[in-house]
């Protein structure tokens, strides 16, 4: 009789542990499962990158086919060119600075003079900022000759 006695209480203790261990490794198991789903949709969220610039750009608010500005950037410089039918002239040449974040972007751009001040049409400023709206992909500045500033809008030519 005390045997089974014994016995029962070591079935008891052994199906005690089997629970408490069960327990403990399904706790375990949904973390670890948890963690996972977690990390899976963290990395599937989209990373957005800062926008890529490079390329040529041409005015999309011009008052007729006559006269636009287009631009180029490449590298750590941006030219804006005055183009008319049969001739181009140089509005500005100057630094430009790649965004470094997703989103709108904005830059005091250091122009050449050296290399405006050949050039009739050209700007007599020694900065301009320009400016780039990340909803519209459109780069804008503000241009100013014969005594009226217009605000230049761009988008990058197709």
């Amino acid at each position: 009789m005390k045997q089974l006695k014994s016995l029962g209480v070591m079935a008891c203790a052994v199906a005690l542990c089997a629970t408490f261990t069960a327990c403990g490794t399904s706790g375990s198991q949904t973390s670890t499962s948890q963690e996972m789903q977690s990390t899976s949709q963290e990395s599937s969220a989209p990373v957005e990158k800062p926008a890529d610039l490079d390329g040529k750009w041409t005015q999309t608010n011009a008052n007729g086919d006559d006269m636009r500005m287009d631009a180029e950037i490449t590298g750590d410089t941006i030219t804006v060119n005055w183009v008319q039918p049969d001739s181009t002239s140089l509005y500005w040449v100057g630094t430009y600075e790649a965004p470094t974040a997703a989103g709108d972007w904005s830059w005091t751009s250091k122009g050449d003079t050296e290399k405006m001040s050949s050039a009739l049409l050209a700007s007599g400023d020694d900065t301009k900022e320009f400016h780039y709206t990340a909803a519209n992909e459109e780069i804008s500045f503000e241009a100013t000759a014969m005594g009226t500033t217009v605000t230049v809008r761009m988008q990058r030519q197709q």
